[in-house]
């Protein structure tokens, strides 16, 4: 059994794409859907641009999910399969649900993209740049992270964000919150903390304007029934039904991920495989951090697939 996981924000680079672009009719349309569709080319702000460009969330998010499909249509292509041939579930962090969603047809390609500028946007704008931040926390022992939270309550929000796994938890909030938290949170059974390099706070309470707003917009698109299970970060467990999909996404982003809680899912159902599809390796790190039973790799360029396709006999 398989899973393919989708990678969220953090994950972007300049190029990513590009061979798969050059060689692969199936990701040159990927690529081309999605330009045209949001009016502008992130076609070459994601192969030749600036970082800090494409690191602005209403262009990051369409992008990862766009490198996302791209790998996955390849190897649809160089397999001769569908995803729902080669998959079990799919899920993706944050972000990548959508990714999740759009590979499993429950979204259209061009519905996924327009989406994703907006969510980008919508979360970009509902706290003043620099009046939040995300902090990672690492751990052995998170009895006491309850307790941290509540310390620094009476500055401001200050929430888990993320469970990414047994030994990591990102938590999200107003920025003097974030950082009382990191000044005391060896006191606390936290190891290590650190502030993370982005520009907004996510999967916290202070996103609530851009939860609203992107409800207004999934009203509006149709969601289809999926190919495949998703796993949803909302609950930690798959989902078939269109609606609960949507409901889940809007909740997503104001309350955390709960990607620990997935991975605990996957080796309850003896999941063999875990292929990251995109850029980077994050989710394919924390797979061989957490579970001896999983086999992760991840797949991005062209040799990664070619590389890679004798694991799908």
């Amino acid at each position: 059994m398989r899973v393919f996981v989708f990678p969220g924000q953090g994950s972007q680079k300049v190029g990513m794409g590009y061979d798969l672009y050059q060689n692969f009719s199936e990701a040159k349309y990927v690529f081309q859907e999605v330009d045209d569709t949001l009016g502008f080319k992130l076609s070459n702000i994601m192969f030749k641009g600036d970082l800090t460009e494409l690191s602005m969330t209403q262009n990051t998010q369409p992008a990862l999910m766009t490198i996302g499909i791209a790998v996955l249509k390849v190897l649809e292509k160089e397999l001769g399969k569908k995803v729902s041939d080669i998959s079990s579930y799919l899920c993706g962090h944050s972000l990548g649900e959508f990714t999740a969603l759009c590979a499993s047809g429950v979204l259209e390609l061009k519905d996924t993209a327009k989406i994703l500028k907006i969510r980008g946007k919508a979360m970009q704008e509902s706290v003043p740049l620099g009046l939040g931040a995300m902090a990672a926390m690492i751990s052995k022992d998170f009895s006491k992270i309850e307790d941290l939270l509540l310390k620094v309550k009476s500055i401001g929000i200050c929430e888990i964000a993320n469970e990414n796994s047994n030994d990591q938890i990102v938590i999200s909030g107003n920025a003097d919150a974030v950082k009382e938290a990191i000044k005391i949170s060896s006191d606390f059974n936290i190891k290590k903390s650190i502030l993370l390099n982005v520009s907004a706070p996510f999967h916290c309470k202070l996103m609530l304007p851009a939860q609203e707003k992107l409800k207004q917009e999934l009203n509006k698109i149709k969601f289809n029934n999926p190919q495949v299970n998703i796993i949803c970060n909302y609950t930690g467990l798959p989902e078939t039904d269109p609606i609960k999909l949507k409901n889940n996404i809007i909740e997503q982003v104001t309350n955390k991920v709960k990607w620990r809680e997935t991975m605990n899912f996957l080796e309850e159902k003896k999941i063999e495989q875990l292929v990251e599809l995109g850029s980077g390796k994050v989710l394919t790190n924390i797979a061989k951090r957490m579970s001896e039973q999983i086999y992760a790799f991840s797949m991005e360029t062209f040799e990664d697939i070619k590389n890679n396709l004798n694991k799908f006999s």
